[in-house]
């Protein structure tokens, strides 16, 4: 899927902002789920691998896939630098899964050499949940979403350690045992889950996010 084959209605230049431009990282990982998802929440998809493509989009969103992969990826791409700059500017961000864990300010049981990018005071254990085969769905209750609890796929997920200040909890395991895991978060501009929305077809968090793009 490329970015033209999900181009947003076309706008005008005074409604430019019902449709903002989003960035979905494409480097690694579930990027066309991603894609499709904003685009049906009303924003403009489009792929980021250049910097001079990062610095067209009013907001980035970084998919679950191999988080140290795409760590080195961003490196080798010379992406790394900018996207730090530009969260540290106030770019609105949304991480799943390996998102979640380049999100962080610190990241456990990971390499030594793997990057991240401090968007979220917060530390993250990497593959909290387990290996692959112990990767599961359950219906989660997230702060701000109506109609009910959300259905949460984990695939060897991370789970969040902990919070600073300023970092809102949107959600937690709500039974068995890992009950209590933090597993979404905001602060700010910048949002993370533990678990992949773009993959079952519940559109609110995507919803949620293009909202918050389009008020910042």
């Amino acid at each position: 899927m490329n970015a033209s084959s999900v181009a947003a209605p076309s706008a005008d230049a005074g409604q430019t902002r019902s449709f903002p431009t989003i960035g979905v990282l494409a480097l690694q990982g579930d990027v066309r789920e991603h894609v499709a998802a904003l685009a049906h929440c009303g924003a403009h998809p489009v792929l980021v691998r250049r910097e001079s493509e990062l610095a067209e989009v009013d907001a980035l969103v970084l998919p679950g896939g191999e988080s140290t992969t795409i760590s080195k990826l961003l490196a080798a791409f010379e992406l790394l630098e900018p996207v730090r700059a530009r969260l540290r500017a106030g770019m609105p961000a949304f991480g799943s899964c390996a998102g979640m864990i380049l999100l962080a300010s610190e990241v456990l049981d990971t390499r030594p050499d793997a990057e991240h990018l401090s968007g979220i005071d917060m530390t993250v254990r990497r593959n909290a949940f387990g290996r692959q085969v112990d990767s599961f769905e359950t219906d989660l209750p997230f702060a701000g979403l109506e109609d009910g609890p959300v259905r949460a796929v984990f695939i060897r997920a991370p789970w969040v350690e902990r919070v600073g200040n300023g970092v809102d909890v949107l959600a937690t395991v709500p039974n068995g045992p890992a009950a209590g895991r933090i597993v979404a978060v905001r602060q700010g501009n910048v949002v993370a889950t533990s678990f992949h929305p773009e993959v079952t077809g519940d559109l609110r968090v995507h919803r949620m996010f293009v909202e918050l793009v389009r008020a910042a």
